[in-house]
């Protein structure tokens, strides 16, 4: 089927808009929980899980979605789920009780995990070659700029209403997308497929939320826990046995066959590593501009817009640089300049200089979008548009996989240094010791209740070792990007430029090399 330029472009903005909708929701809970605690007043754990749900949901069944968009038609799971996600963002913003409030980010995950995979798999049958490797580009720097964008409006949102009000305003953009969508899209799905494999799918469920609840709770707890312990071993269990049930199905659910693609699997361990190490950037500096420089979430949100302009930039670059530099070159590049980005990172200090963050964040933006916009377009360039749904469920669930590692294991990196570096004043109180040892957000809480000069001084001694562990982390981190990029030039020697529709090549055919 002819799909005209129109169409195309709609095709774009429906695809953009379902990605940005997502990556907005998943960065805005954390201005939330504060204001949601106050009026709710739920417990520790619910607290947890109402952080939790969504990401559990979203990492478990993006596998299961992908595949059975390919079954059903991707236009259609996309459809079911934007209208799924515009009913589970009006019973969170309404949710009387906590217990309702897990279950709706429990549902706007699953609905979550229709979308992504359903818009790359979309994008791959509508587009090819070069022009799929631009519109992958715009749509990578896009997304990003929608993680930027998730504080920026969280901040305004709660200056001015409730805390419902965050996920309230996903429901106009959802309605957009669907009669959009339902207009534009063209449908498309796997024309050969047999029944979707049950125990696979449960196998892959407990696999995935095994083992992002057990590097979650490790991050928080650390391994001495009965739980953490029962949710790794179930985890590998699961994932173990799915792997293994894979090769003996007419239609896996996971075509480990992919794999054997020198392009498909080197792709996606260079973006798990490269999420790993950058996915945690958020985070570390969302408590830095917050707890240290001592910026609102609203003023925190606008100081990182010019990072998400450099993501941007990076994504419009990336189709230049592949026909310029090749793939494995630009990937090489990306991770090179992400490197320089964390090494900026570094020379952060107590008192924040602006403009060193600036120049810091740009490189690092263009460096992150050039890897994602080029990872993304290699896994879906390199296997047939039968099996989009499932390679985009694969590329999306490595993404999330690394970025939840990265979290859990720098984030975990950080709070021991800054526990080791931390040297409490004498005359503190034994009891608040422990918090301000704890986090740097405990140490703030605690020296707001102390003695006016007691708790400046503690404040001062928290901030320091929080922005010492800051800059190790960040050096630590540029080491391995560095490494990545060296790795990148020998794992995707040879991908062509140009990966074009491997439609007569089994799976697990190997995309031929560039001379």
């Amino acid at each position: 089927m002819t799909i005209g330029k129109g169409r195309k472009i709609g095709t774009v903005a429906v695809c953009v808009l379902a990605q940005l909708l997502i990556a907005i929701d998943l960065t805005v809970l954390h201005l939330v929980l504060p204001s949601l605690s106050e009026q709710m007043h739920p417990s520790t754990t619910e607290l947890l899980w109402i952080a939790d749900a969504y990401g559990f949901a979203l990492a478990g069944l993006l596998i299961t979605m992908g595949n059975i968009g390919d079954r059903v038609g991707r236009k259609k799971l996309l459809l079911i789920g934007a209208s799924l996600f515009g009913v589970a963002s009006v019973i969170t913003a309404y949710a009387p009780t906590a217990e309702l409030l897990i279950a709706a980010r429990a549902l706007l995950g699953i609905a979550a995990a229709t979308l992504m995979p359903s818009t790359l798999s979309i994008v791959r049958n509508v587009f090819t070659g070069k022009e799929r490797a631009a519109v992958i580009g715009v749509s990578s720097g896009l997304t990003i700029l929608g993680f930027g964008m998730g504080p920026l409006v969280g901040g305004f949102l709660l200056d001015h209403f409730w805390w419902g009000s965050v996920f309230l305003v996903n429901v106009p953009v959802v309605v957009v997308m669907v009669i959009a969508g339902a207009l534009i899209l063209p449908e498309s799905k796997n024309p050969v497929s047999h029944r979707i494999d049950v125990p696979s799918v449960l196998l892959s469920i407990a696999g995935m939320v095994g083992i992002v609840y057990t590097i979650k709770e490790v991050a928080y707890q650390g391994w001495g826990h009965w739980d953490i312990a029962l949710a790794a071993v179930l985890g590998l269990g699961c994932l173990l046995a799915f792997v293994l049930r894979q090769p003996r199905l007419a239609e896996p659910l996971m075509d480990l066959k992919l794999f054997a693609q020198r392009a498909f699997s080197a792709t996606v361990g260079t973006t798990i590593l490269a999420m790993f190490a950058q996915l945690a950037v958020s985070l570390m500096f969302a408590q830095y501009l917050q707890l240290v420089a001592g910026w609102s979430p609203l003023k925190s949100g606008l100081a990182g817009l010019p990072g998400m302009g450099g993501a941007i930039l990076g994504g419009v670059l990336a189709p230049l640089a592949i026909k310029a530099l090749g793939r494995a070159v630009t990937i090489a590049l990306g991770c090179a300049l992400s490197a320089v980005g964390f090494a900026l990172y570094s020379g952060v200090g107590v008192t924040i200089v602006y403009s060193d963050l600036l120049l810091a964040m740009i490189v690092f933006g263009v460096g992150l979008s050039l890897i994602l916009a080029v990872a993304t377009d290699t896994v879906l360039g390199v296997v047939p548009k039968a099996r989009a749904g499932a390679a985009s469920a694969i590329s999306e669930t490595a993404t999330e996989l690394g970025g939840a590692l990265g979290i859990a294991v720098l984030g975990s990196v950080l709070g021991a240094l800054y526990r080791s570096e931390l040297v409490i004043p004498a005359g503190v109180p034994p009891e608040a010791a422990g918090a301000i040892s704890d986090t740097l957000g405990g140490a703030v809480q605690v020296a707001a209740q102390l003695p006016p000069e007691q708790g400046a001084v503690v404040l001062a001694t928290a901030k320091m070792a929080f922005v010492d562990g800051l800059r190790l982390t960040m050096l630590c981190s540029a080491g391995l990007m560095a490494l990545l990029a060296v790795s990148a030039l020998f794992t995707l020697r040879g991908v062509p430029k140009v990966l074009e529709d491997p439609e007569e090549t089994s799976p697990a055919t190997p995309v031929a090399a560039a001379a």
